[in-house]
């Protein structure tokens, strides 16, 4: 894992939004189309994504601070530390990206 990979803008307002509690900012970097797979659930869309953010931040409070990135073909492996009100807190979690110009169009939660 590569700690010194620069993240793409919409990656890192993704992170920064989230880490704010902002469902609106956060949903701003995905694409209209964009799908979000956690928890076994999968979010399409700026609505559904945005709800995601809502009832995360709300039921678990998360802080994410990014470790490592590391680019694997055309998605971007990121290794983020997650603190919040949840069992087992905190833990380390990899987000995979995949970005279409200027947002984010796929974001997958290992």
């Amino acid at each position: 894992m590569k700690a010194d990979t620069q993240l793409p803008e919409a990656v890192t307002r993704y992170i920064e939004a989230s880490n704010r509690f902002d469902a609106e900012s956060a949903a701003a970097c995905f694409t209209p189309e964009a799908t979000v797979r956690d928890e076994g659930k999968t979010h399409v869309g700026t609505e559904q994504i945005r709800s995601w953010v809502s009832h995360s931040s709300e039921a678990y409070q998360p802080q994410a601070s990014v470790v490592g990135a590391e680019q694997k073909g055309d998605k971007l492996a990121v290794t983020v530390n997650v603190t919040g009100q949840f069992p087992g807190s905190p833990v380390e979690l990899d987000f995979e990206f995949l970005l279409s110009g200027e947002k984010i169009a796929e974001l997958a939660v290992h």
